[in-house]
């Protein structure tokens, strides 16, 4: 009898995936990513393929027969790593699918902020652009040549981020307290506290994962100490950041902008008020999204998926350190 995966959401190459797996299990795509539905489908289910679905501590615990857990992503947050390794279960995660892409999409909504790309076509689609030969200083952004650029972060991401920002001729320092200095030093990039990268900053990208540590880490005495002409740009994740102090932070000019894919509560409210301000640029959770990553993500899972059926160990593996 062949084992069976249960896929908590559907990405764009669903049936590409059951048409793989199909060959090693029983494919099948869970009714509802809540916690609840998903303890009712997992007792007989051998690999769990996660998306954006909460993975809790009692879902694992009803999956008598699991062998593993596989998050499409690079993040772990929201599958409980320490109690799967507790029992035994591996995690798998996909932390190479979109360095490149997600570098792209941070520097894009640098440039959007910089430039004030969003702000210019309202203007043009609505034609209030008053004296065209003399344009309106709402619009006027700064050469990015000698500008600093701080990162949060410098692993994979933040790294590729900072090779796009010396293609422009910015400086770059940067907040990592597990970056190895000498590896640093290697990237071409000065190592400061956190205080220090947001002080001298004209640009801060977050590029962290979000732990313990790391969330709530940009709070409204971070944004008071940064250049009230500086722009924070977030494509990592949502709760890294006070979305509250950030509101108050872009409302009351303590900073000049900000660039947002994520979001502390995903979807976010529609009533969001940073929905509303013109010196913030959103999207929505979008900086992985391109053809070739989603390829690259969903084909690496379901190779991962097969390792663990085939009682091999994932090649990415999340939760060595406490896997007994």
């Amino acid at each position: 009898m062949k084992p069976k995966i249960l896929i908590t959401e559907a990405l764009p190459l669903i049936e590409r995936e059951k048409e793989i797996l199909s060959k090693y299990a029983v494919v099948k795509l869970a009714k509802s990513p809540a916690e609840d539905d998903l303890i009712a489908e997992v007792g007989d289910v051998a690999v769990l393929m996660v998306v954006y679905a909460t993975i809790t501590r009692k879902i694992i615990e009803s999956a008598s027969d699991l062998k593993g857990i596989v998050r499409y992503g690079i993040g772990v947050d929201n599958v409980d790593v320490k109690s799967a390794a507790e029992m035994g279960i591996p995690v798998a995660n996909v932390p190479d699918y979109c360095i490149t892409t997600v570098a792209d999409h941070a520097f894009a909504l640098l440039l959007a902020l910089n430039r004030k790309i969003v702000m210019a076509d309202h203007v043009v689609k609505t034609g209030n652009w008053g004296m065209w030969t003399s344009p309106s200083s709402r619009l006027k952004g700064f050469d990015l040549e000698g500008k600093m650029l701080g990162l949060i972060g410098i692993g994979k991401i933040g790294s590729a981020v900072a090779t796009r920002a010396k293609a422009f001729g910015m400086n770059i320092i940067a907040y990592d307290p597990y970056l190895n200095p000498e590896m640093a030093k290697t990237l071409g990039i000065e190592l400061k506290d956190l205080d220090v990268v947001l002080k001298n900053s004209d640009f801060i990208s977050i590029h962290s994962p979000l732990t313990d540590e790391t969330r709530g880490m940009i709070g409204e005495q971070e944004l008071r100490s940064m250049k009230k002409t500086a722009y924070l740009i977030n494509t990592a994740r949502g709760p890294i950041i006070n979305e509250l102090a950030l509101y108050r932070a872009l409302k009351n000019g303590w900073i000049a902008g900000a660039g947002m894919d994520v979001y502390e509560r995903e979807p976010p409210n529609p009533e969001n008020p940073l929905f509303k301000l013109e010196n913030v640029v959103l999207t929505p959770h979008v900086a992985y999204y391109t053809e070739e990553a989603i390829s690259r993500l969903e084909m690496s899972a379901v190779a991962e998926a097969i390792r663990i059926l085939e009682g091999q160990l994932p090649k990415n593996l999340a939760n060595k350190k406490g896997l007994t």
